[in-house]
């Protein structure tokens, strides 16, 4: 046997078991993440479209962004939020017709939902704040 057999043996099973220690764990073939905590809340989100659906962290005094593309036949309706762990700041400007912008500071610990209409598509977010 070569001396390099046993140093690859242990770097492939050092491999291997590192692969196996991922963040979530699988629950009938999605991913699971953790409960969330503060130490693993992001501290700025930024969202959009493609986050539709999503239930996401964020630490207490963060801030979160959220821009939703549209056009004048298919206008986004203004975000609502359903909860009061967020308090709406200022956004910047509106530069598209038909398009959603809005911004939130995470004031205080709770569960934030969030939506929009687009047409018949509807935009839902999920935000905890720890």
């Amino acid at each position: 046997m070569r001396r390099t057999t046993p140093f690859a043996l242990a770097a492939l099973a050092a491999a291997l078991l590192l692969a196996g220690c991922g963040e979530g764990r699988s629950d009938a073939g999605r991913s699971v993440s953790p409960e969330p905590t503060r130490e693993n809340c992001a501290g700025a989100l930024r969202l959009t479209a493609a986050d539709s659906g999503r239930t996401l962290c964020l630490a207490k005094g963060g801030e979160l962004r959220l821009s939703l593309d549209g056009d004048k036949a298919r206008p986004w309706k203004p975000v609502r939020t359903e909860g009061g762990a967020l308090t709406a700041i200022n956004s910047g400007f509106v530069l598209q017709p038909g398009d959603a912008n809005a911004a939130y500071r995470a004031e205080k610990t709770g569960t934030v939902e969030l939506t929009s209409t687009h047409g018949t598509e509807r935009w839902q977010v999920t935000v905890r704040v720890r």
